[in-house]
């Protein structure tokens, strides 16, 4: 602890808690997908809102910048350092207590370090569950969900996580702790400033705990996997099942062929399901407050009427949870089998939902032309317009290589978009990966706005600078 600043820190969270050594840093500085990493002064570990506090103080009369750190899952960036050496990290994973569960009133307050995965556990330990999920579940923490507005496989039901919070407490740029943990559906007191916090990816204030929404634990939740031939017979179906099982229909994912086979490819344990290859394919979930018969039921009656529609062309219907399980394990294990792809080019993408097939045909159009050989790896919540829509090397070139196509690929699809009345960023936020192409999509207003409002409310800069707003 050679710098006043350090010594100073140390002597609020005690040295055990402040990493120095690179070595030691190493999983705070780099995303989880190995893609991008930073240089940090520090990484602090402290215990509770009352400390995070005192750093933010401290912080301020240093003018050192703070990044906030979650389960550290993000892909935009927006949880990391820059390359300057002279950010603070503040990892929260040691505030990570639930605090009190209300199983009338159907919320849960916890601190923002709690992991997803030990949420969903303890609710289920009350008959409850919290209905955001996602296959980074076993890492991502309350309050990294928060801070990017997290979407997931059940937005189409339930919400982001906007939707599923109630209330807040934030640490403020003067180092104090607001306290908004309130339970209340109804609170029109004037302006929302949970929301303000809520997808600020950490550039306002730092969470360190939420009161969140539960619902009662379904009798039974039931999946199917469907083939169908396009991505506009996968809108039908979505309307037609929306029809059929209204609010049971809790997902609806379209997964594209290429994405099947990477994951047969690295997780032979996971084949290809169908027994011939498909264009596309439907993942559906129906959850039931009845029983599991009466899911079996409805489920079935759906698939026959949609196979004499002529909307699928095959299903598999699980006969077990296990089976079902399954099912989600394919679909949670696309992203990481690009990750032992290699490298490839991203895109998490919204669109209205009766533009997501005219979008795939124009997209597949552009990259045709101009890069023929490139494979098009698209999945996502087709039942909330968000795409996942992702361009890699063809088999056998080095996607390092490739990767140089970044910001013009980039520019193609966001600019397709753009023109389709979509947006940019769908679930994983802006970070620093996407601050400059903000500019381009934003209006000179609403950028105005955001810009006042940040240095409203941290007017020294130094929450997660460069992250969102340049």
């Amino acid at each position: 602890m050679q710098t006043p600043f350090l010594q100073e820190l140390a002597k609020l969270i005690g040295e055990n808690n402040i990493l120095i050594d690179p070595a030691d840093q190493k999983k705070y500085v780099c995303d989880w997908f190995g893609r991008a990493s930073g240089s940090a002064l520090a990484v602090a570990k402290p215990g509770n809102a009352e400390e995070i506090a005192s750093i933010v103080k401290l912080s301020a009369k240093h003018h050192i910048s703070i990044v906030p750190q979650g389960g550290n899952t993000g892909l935009v960036g927006g949880g990391l350092p820059d390359d300057s050496g002279q950010e603070l990290v503040i990892s929260l994973e040691r505030i990570n207590k639930i605090r009190s569960l209300d199983a009338l009133g159907k919320t849960i307050t916890v601190d923002a370090g709690v992991v997803l995965e030990n949420l969903h556990n303890y609710a289920h330990e009350h008959g409850l569950e919290f209905p955001l999920t996602m296959g980074s579940q076993g890492s991502a923490t309350v309050g990294g969900l928060l801070s990017t507005n997290a979407g997931g496989t059940a937005v189409l039901r339930y919400g982001n996580a906007r939707d599923l919070c109630l209330g807040l407490e934030v640490i403020t740029a003067e180092g104090e702790i607001w306290n908004g943990l309130r339970s209340l559906r109804k609170d029109n007191t004037g302006y929302d400033l949970r929301d303000i916090f809520i997808g600020a990816e950490g550039t306002l204030g730092i969470i360190t705990g939420a009161v969140l929404k539960l619902v009662p634990l379904p009798k039974a939740r039931l999946s199917a996997l469907l083939s169908l031939d396009s991505p506009s017979l996968a809108i039908q179906l979505l309307e037609f099942v929306q029809t059929k099982a209204n609010s049971q229909l809790t997902a609806f994912e379209l997964i594209s062929d290429t994405c099947l086979s990477l994951v047969d490819q690295y997780f032979p344990q996971f084949a290809y399901p169908f027994s011939t290859k498909v264009p596309y394919c439907i993942l559906i979930e129906i959850s039931d407050n009845e029983s599991e018969e009466h899911a079996y039921t409805l489920l079935n009656a759906i698939l026959e009427e949609a196979f004499e529609m002529n909307l699928i062309t095959d299903a598999i219907i699980p006969q077990s949870l296990a089976q079902s399980k399954r099912f989600w394990e394919i679909r949670e294990h696309i992203p990481l089998s690009q990750v032992e792809d290699g490298k490839n080019i991203k895109h998490d993408i919204s669109l209205p939902i009766s533009k997501i097939p005219e979008f795939i045909e124009e997209a597949k159009k552009i990259i045709n032309k101009e890069l023929p050989t490139a494979r098009i790896i698209d999945f996502g919540h087709l039942g909330d317009g968000n795409l996942h829509y992702n361009v890699a090397a063809p088999s056998g070139e080095n996607p390092d290589i490739f990767m140089k196509n970044k910001y013009l690929v980039n520019e193609w699809i966001h600019d397709l978009v753009n023109e389709m009345g979509g947006s940019i960023s769908a679930e994983h936020g802006i970070g620093a990966n996407k601050a400059q192409e903000l500019i381009k999509y934003k209006t000179s207003t609403e950028l105005n706005l955001m810009k006042k409002i940040k240095a409203g409310l941290d007017p020294h800069g130094i929450f997660n600078p460069k992250k969102i707003l340049l």
